[in-house]
């Protein structure tokens, strides 16, 4: 049959239907007619990679000419999706090709894909290929050939090529050298088991400066914490001589913790810009960005950055900020209501993947710890805040419980380093976690210890009210 009858017979047959059994069908019955049902739709990008992502299995004998052609289609994804298919071919002849799209296609997409179908052949006569992509201005291009040269580690070549990159100006070129070369786990040498923590840590509010007991906490004992820092300047409790100083204050606490924090775990932070009010009309009031100026410091201890979560109140639930301006409506006089505040999610920088994390547990837990429905799908948390005549920030217990629920198993230790009136150790203890908190003023230690008398989660059997010196003598009473 000619390709002109051929091509005839596939708009007669296409004209009923496109689907997934006759491109199979076309597949294993001539090659000729799939080039010709791809020529027929040429100028018809949905139909076009909808063939493409159809084609499943190829023979060895495959005819991938039609595809080559492709490659210069006006659409990116079937350009893309043309040169993926080349690569599940496997064979050295479309190297060149493979070579050009890479230096030649506007895409990065392509580009990449072009890459990782070279890789894919895994010969080594395409080293050189590859080496040399390592130059490319594009670093997604040049993550993907270093994953390419990759399969021949231990090769000298191809080691004092790839070792010399460890200080390449991307940091996802220098992350992946790295990890393959030279990485350092950040967990500790320890005979505790990651999914479990010290007897004297469990279910445990001490008073005292959280630095002074952290000293006497061990390295990887917690699992997650979630805590809200206290303002910088804005309430009594939290009186500091600088900005900077409050700042280097958290930066002491969050390098104890990351210390404390087991491998690949998590710390959620919760705040938002704080006003500081003005001395006098003749002076303007000051905002400071704390999240943002925190998180340098968070990063620089070795907190890796995971996500954003938006914690929205109701409007009738801040401080009016906007009153003026709608009396006035002046230009530059506008300061909205502030109705958000940030959690911050950070994780333990470690080369592991989330997956090792849950392996450590057995399956029993991972079970019984899975989210039920209902979970909030987006990073915008709409909450009612919470306040009362002890405590005049406290967390809602539902703030609590997500984070609880999101980000730790079953029998997991939650550690908050300020407690303040202890709602995340009953929503952990309701959760069926562990908590340790510490909490600096006597007043909130006094408070939660309170809730001991009220049969509330607090009870006398399983909580423990420590000042710092009963804290260390519990560690020695273990110990012996």
């Amino acid at each position: 049959m000619s390709y002109q009858n051929i091509h005839t017979t596939i708009d007669s047959e296409h004209a009923c239907a496109l689907t997934k059994d006759y491109i199979d069908k076309l597949k294993t019955q001539d090659n000729g007619a799939l080039a010709a049902l791809a020529e027929s739709n040429r100028n018809n990008s949905k139909n076009l990679i909808y063939i493409l992502e159809n084609l499943g299995s190829l023979p060895d004998s495959f005819n991938a000419d039609w595809l080559i052609k492709l490659t210069n289609h006006h659409n990116e994804n079937v350009r893309f999706l043309a040169v993926k298919t080349i690569g599940k071919l496997k064979s050295k002849q479309y190297v060149p090709i493979l070579k050009h799209i890479v230096t030649s296609d506007e895409s990065t997409m392509v580009q990449r894909e072009a890459v990782s179908s070279i890789g894919r052949l895994r010969d080594k006569e395409s080293i050189p290929i590859m080496t040399e992509l390592l130059s490319n201005k594009d670093p997604k291009v040049v993550c993907q050939a270093v994953r390419g040269l990759l399969v021949f580690k231990g090769d000298p070549l191809v080691d004092k090529t790839l070792q010399a990159m460890a200080n390449h100006e991307n940091e996802t070129v220098r992350a992946t050298v790295n990890k393959a070369y030279f990485a350092k786990s950040n967990s500790k040498n320890t005979d505790l088991p990651h999914n479990e923590t010290y007897p004297f840590l469990k279910n445990v509010v001490v008073n005292g400066d959280v630095r002074d007991i952290l000293k006497f906490v061990p390295d990887e004992s917690i699992h997650l914490t979630f805590t809200s820092p206290p303002y910088y300047n804005a309430r009594d409790y939290s009186i500091y001589p600088s900005y900077d100083a409050y700042l280097g204050f958290l930066k002491e606490v969050f390098e104890e913790v990351f210390r404390i924090t087991k491998e690949g775990r998590f710390l959620i932070v919760n705040t938002s810009p704080v006003i500081v009010p003005r001395i006098s009309r003749a002076h303007s009031s000051k905002r400071y960005p704390i999240p943002f100026d925190l998180h340098y410091h968070l990063t620089q201890i070795g907190w890796e950055f995971i996500d954003d979560i938006v914690w929205e109140k109701p409007e009738y639930s801040v401080k009016n900020r906007i009153g003026g301006f709608q009396q006035h409506r002046k230009p530059l006089a506008y300061k909205p209501n502030s109705v958000t505040e940030y959690l911050m999610v950070y994780r333990k920088k470690t080369d592991k993947l989330i997956d090792w994390n849950i392996r450590q547990y057995d399956s029993e837990t991972v079970e019984n710890s899975k989210v039920a429905d209902g979970f909030e799908t987006t990073n915008v948390w709409k909450i009612s805040p919470k306040s009362d005549k002890i405590h005049s920030a406290i967390f809602p217990a539902e703030l609590c419980n997500r984070v609880i629920e999101y980000y730790s198993f079953k029998g997991d230790l939650i550690f908050d380093p300020f407690g303040g009136s202890g709602t995340l150790g009953r929503a952990a203890k309701n959760l069926d976690r562990l908590f340790f908190m510490t909490e600096k003023e006597k007043e909130y230690f006094l408070y939660m210890q309170s809730f001991q008398n009220k049969k509330s989660l607090f009870d006398n059997d399983t909580t423990k009210f420590l000042t710092l010196e009963q804290f260390k003598n519990s560690i020695h009473d273990t110990e012996r």
